[in-house]
């Protein structure tokens, strides 16, 4: 196996925990209906139903960069797997509403530790020059499990007398193949030399990940050491810079609708005179835009910039998501909204799928990667379990046109956030980000 097969290799069995990750999050839309009637939920408890997975997320998200630290990255994926194959069985055989809320949040633990530790694993055992695409990898995987949620939600939708069993039980497969994977990976060099003062070990992790430039990388590893406490150095005032842009690019992530989309497809499709079957078709069809259009990104955003696809992005959702909201003010539905929906999948995953991952866990030093990464996502979660929770209130007592409205105002700040701030890391190592773009 070659160095580039071998580092593709680990990249995408760490990325695994992104297709879990978009998998728990989207299979929730094909069984939120039914589990609504089975428990006989008011419009509050069906709230908390779609959205206790988030809460889990946050505090996953909160607090998944202390494992990451303190066990290093690979045990901390193990036991992320662990946990989506808990979820994934325990959701399914729920006997009540209590017991499922309970392994529903299992799962969101385990989405929101995967959001932190997988991209900055792949992020520190990638070289510069295909560093993007690697953690691109990362959310390819979350909108290709977004898409077999979808599908398997509509193959199964009249399997058994309580089809929504079936589709969330069916995760476990991929939670043990997952769970496999993981322990055949060798531990970040960045961890090993930092955390655990293992020189032997990150030196030979390196020459794996590229002979040529290993002993250049690793003194320039050694170079960024101190042995100042890393969580405090965090909130020291010398990381604002940072903070600020990942907590921002966190923000706009979710104030976009994303999560909304994602978790009410059939719904808001019901709302626009679209049948059940349809509904669930249709949002197929997002899964699978969603996949290909990460994919185009994926292989322009080492070549292009990050910045680059965000302004693009950022253009196509103001347009899209005003759209929208004007044919939920006129009426006007036909066929339009589902096309103006796939649009704007489509510049999503173009520029904020593909690349919100990629920039979190590139800005910061690496003493602080983790605790940095769990803030970024932490922002992400905390704001996508505040939208989900309100979006099936807004719909109704706010209306369709006002919330996407909102959305699309929103998108405006972004392109604001990315032509005035947001700056540029393609292609240039770690340490050479931490030194030239946030040195103070």
């Amino acid at each position: 196996m070659s160095q580039s097969q071998r580092i593709f290799f680990w990249s995408l069995t760490a990325a695994l925990g992104g297709f879990l990750f978009g998998f728990d999050t989207a299979v929730i839309s094909g069984v939120e209906q039914a589990l609504q009637t089975q428990w006989h939920l008011d419009v509050w408890e069906h709230g908390l139903t779609v959205s206790i997975a988030l809460i889990g997320t946050v505090i996953g998200s909160m607090t998944g960069g202390i494992p990451a630290e303190q066990l290093g990255r690979k045990k901390t994926l193990f036991w992320i797997a662990l946990l989506y194959l808990a979820a994934s069985l325990g959701t399914a055989l729920s006997p009540n509403w209590h017991i499922f809320l309970i392994f529903r949040f299992l799962g969101g633990l385990g989405v929101g530790a995967s959001s932190v530790a997988a991209p900055m694993y792949i992020t520190e055992i990638s070289p510069a020059k295909s560093r993007g695409r690697l953690v691109g990898l990362f959310q390819f995987n979350v909108v290709f499990g977004i898409l077999i949620a979808y599908l398997s939600n509509y193959l199964l939708a009249d399997v058994g007398s309580e089809p929504w069993r079936w589709m969330l039980g069916i995760q476990a497969v991929p939670s043990l193949l997952f769970l496999l994977a993981v322990l055949t990976i060798p531990e970040s060099p960045r961890w090993l030399l930092l955390k655990k003062g293992d020189e032997t070990q990150a030196r030979k992790v390196l020459l794996m990940i590229d002979a040529d430039t290993a002993e250049q990388t690793f003194n320039a590893i050694k170079r960024s050491h101190s042995p100042t406490d890393t969580s405090a150095r965090l909130f020291s005032g010398q990381y604002s810079k940072p903070i600020l842009l990942a907590v921002l690019f966190a923000v706009f992530n979710q104030v976009s609708g994303i999560n909304a989309i994602i978790y009410y497809a059939p719904r808001i499709f019901e709302m626009t005179g679209l049948g059940k079957s349809s509904s669930l078709l249709s949002s197929a069809g997002i899964g699978l835009i969603n996949l290909v259009f990460t994919l185009i990104s994926m292989n322009l955003i080492d070549r292009y910039g990050r910045r680059t696809l965000m302004k693009i992005g950022s253009v196509g959702l103001i347009i899209t998501l005003g759209l929208v909201a004007r044919a939920f003010y006129v009426q006007d539905f036909g066929t339009t909204v589902p096309f103006l929906l796939f649009a704007y999948i489509a510049f999503f995953g173009f520029s904020q799928g593909a690349v919100i991952w990629v920039f979190i866990s590139e800005i910061f030093p690496n003493e602080v990667r983790a605790s940095g990464q769990a803030l970024g996502s932490f922002t992400h979660w905390f704001m996508a379990a505040i939208i989900t929770f309100t979006f099936p209130y807004l719909a109704e007592h706010v209306g369709g046109g006002n919330t996407f409205l909102f959305f699309a105002l929103m998108m405006v700040l972004q392109l604001l956030f990315v032509w005035r701030l947001m700056p540029e890391t393609k292609g240039t190592s770690l340490e050479k980000i931490e030194r030239t773009v946030f040195a103070h």
